[in-house]
């Protein structure tokens, strides 16, 4: 194409975007996909750090130049062991620097990489593998491999089994594995033979090739795969760019599972952009110890995430003195005053500034300090609904907090709120190179560059997806106010509708039942009846603390659910979030799940919220006594 056929450019943070988001060709300074980008990066930064990660207690640091290297012997040995362009690599391991290298590397020969949940099953394992067709499969230690050999005779199709860690496999012997070191040598031997492989790979990409596949939950059946381009991912970055501009100089903490496009689009791709140092945590129970270590810049969380650390806080206020309670609550009030000045887009009195300044700097500075946010310029939240009155609660510490919203099929990304344009209690305004609609029946409705190729080999989903004009059905009910925020009211297929006949959208009563420092999740029962009741999962450290705090005997998760007090705790909790809503809109009777749950169990999916139509199904017995 004719330099001059070129969109204009914009700067952001001295890396060059389209100055028209969603225009094509769509461009990251001068790059058309990822990995020509990650090409780019790599030679510009070299010896900069791209990754940390634990070394026996230690964070070592790894460079761009390590993440070229290692990723160039990862795509020349899966090409030498037979890897075609556009077949898919599987990853089954936690977040680590390999999974970023591996998902570099697949991607540069032409591959496709497709993450696998650590906690999926053998048979989760062998669907995946089958239906995506992948050739190669790469696990993280023993526990994962074992997954592999309960199903192996059942994966025809597999060639290789690559190995992160040799630990306890040292006398493995298996013609379909092998160990990542000697992956390595196989690469390195690739590269003596033929120089410049990889590099010509890389330039034979186009935008339009898929670069990912990702998998949808499966809440409705089996999970469906979601064909991402480079195009997709490429405006996704951009769009993050241009809402959530990142610095060179960040730190980031990498700690949702990489198979979820939300941690993906954060942790691999937007870094290519904006030269960023990601620390992955290491392992999903030390999270907030390594939050506190790394002290990231921006951090990107689901509202589990926000919600046990608001959990955290209020239960050191309880513990605290008489003065230190009386203390933080008047630094609370002077922060949540400032706070609704901000978020109204209002400038902050200077009385108000001065009040809580002095209040920083007595309470709220030492507590962002202890929770490992107080070099955090930007908190965000995604891939479920956040409660209002918790984003007003980080905002009043001195944490700025914005959500947004994306799916897998977007990419990760639709809309967002920003620090300077932020109405909370909505997902934002459409992101740069986007465009949303809502349709007749209430449906949010999306368009643009980052919405995904459709379904793998599966056209007949792929065409209930899109409209007959080609924008995505996203299965959200919501409406766009006259400032062009977006507000998501419930899912289409959740809608309750009463034996009286109203319509009862539970996300917002579900959201704030979940602010309670006590409650993890909550489904509302009530369609075709005539009442509305809700399953609760308590929160299970927090409720064992008022339980021994108040000597109530308890043996285990089943018996600390069936104490009276703590049914009466839970009681109290649901009568005040039932005060903020209509009478018709009130829970009028609750069950506790007794079952405590993990993420292998069906019920939840990987970033830990409930499957609605599962937990009905299994927990009948409980809906069924509400209404007796």
């Amino acid at each position: 194409m004719d330099a001059s056929a070129l969109p204009p450019q914009a700067m952001i943070n001295g890396v060059r975007f389209n100055a028209t988001p969603g225009q094509r060709p769509l461009r990251v300074d001068g790059c058309t996909t990822i990995c020509a980008l990650f090409q780019k990066r790599c030679a510009e930064l070299g010896p900069r750090t791209a990754h940390r990660e634990k070394d026996f207690g230690i964070w070592k640091p790894y460079s761009w130049a390590d993440y070229w290297q290692h990723a160039k012997w990862i795509g020349l040995a899966l090409r030498k062991l037979g890897l075609q362009r556009g077949e898919v690599v599987a990853i089954l391991s936690e977040d680590r620097k390999e999974w970023a290298w591996f998902d570099m590397g697949i991607q540069c020969v032409g591959g496709i990489a497709s993450g696998v949940y650590t906690t999926d099953s053998a048979i989760q394992l062998k669907y995946l593998i089958n239906d995506s067709n992948s050739r190669f499969l790469i696990v993280e230690d023993e526990e994962q491999l074992d997954k592999f050999f309960e199903v192996e005779n059942d994966l025809p199709d597999l060639l290789k089994v690559i190995i992160l860690e040799d630990e306890g496999l040292h006398e493995l012997t298996h013609p379909r594995c092998m160990m990542i070191e000697d992956l390595y040598a196989l690469g390195q031997q690739a590269e003596r033979e033929a120089p410049g492989v990889f590099e010509a790979e890389i330039a034979l990409g186009t935008p339009q090739d898929t670069a990912l596949l990702v998998y949808t939950s499966g809440t409705t059946g089996n999970p469906k795969g979601a064909m991402l381009s480079h195009e997709n991912i490429m405006a996704a970055i951009e769009a993050g760019a241009h809402s959530l501009p990142s610095l060179a100089t960040d730190e980031q903490l990498c700690f949702l599972p990489l198979c979820h496009i939300l941690e993906r689009d954060v942790s691999i791709y937007y870094p290519l952009a904006t030269k960023s140092t990601v620390n992955f945590a290491e392992s999903p129970e030390t999270v907030f110890a390594n939050l506190q270590e790394v002290s990231p810049a921006t951090f990107t969380a689901v509202p589990r995430v926000w919600e046990k650390i608001y959990a955290h806080v209020q239960f050191m206020v309880k513990e605290a003195t008489p003065t230190g309670r009386f203390v933080f609550s008047r630094a609370l009030k002077a922060g949540m005053v400032r706070a609704e000045y901000i978020l109204a887009g209002k400038p902050v009195p200077a009385l108000v500034a001065m009040r809580f300044g002095l209040w920083d700097r007595l309470v709220f500075r030492n507590l962002r300090r202890m929770l490992g946010m107080d070099r955090m310029r930007r908190g965000g939240s995604g891939a479920a609904p956040i409660s209002p009155d918790l984003l007003r609660w980080y905002w009043a510490i001195g944490v700025p907090m914005v959500e947004g919203f994306g799916m897998t099929e977007t990419a990760g990304i639709a809309a967002l709120n920003t620090l300077e344009a932020n109405k909370i209690g909505t997902i934002g305004k459409p992101v740069p190179g986007n465009d949303i609609r809502i349709s007749e029946d209430g449906e949010i409705q999306v368009k643009g560059l980052n919405v995904f190729q459709g379904y793998w080999r599966n056209n007949a989903k792929t065409a209930e997806t899109f409209t007959a004009d080609g924008w995505l059905r996203t299965g959200d009910m919501g409406h766009v106010d006259e400032d062009g925020f977006v507000t998501i009211t419930g899912r289409l297929k959740d809608i309750i509708i009463t034996a009286g006949g109203k319509n009862i959208t539970p996300a917002e009563i579900e959201s704030a039942l979940k602010f309670s420092q006590y409650i993890s999740d909550a489904v509302m029962i009530g369609d075709r009846r005539k009442y509305l009741t809700a399953l609760i999962m308590i929160d299970q450290e927090n409720v064992e603390k008022f339980a021994q705090e108040r000597k109530i005997p308890f043996s285990n998760f089943a018996s600390l659910c069936a104490a009276p007090e703590v049914i009466a705790l839970i009681e109290r909790e649901i009568a005040a979030v039932n005060s903020g809503f209509a009478r018709v809109e009130q829970i009028k009777d609750f069950r506790l799940i007794d079952v405590l749950l993990s993420a292998e169990d069906e019920e939840l999916t990987a970033t830990m919220k409930l499957k609605r139509g599962l937990v009905e199904k299994k927990h009948a017995h409980l809906i069924e006594d509400m209404y007796t």
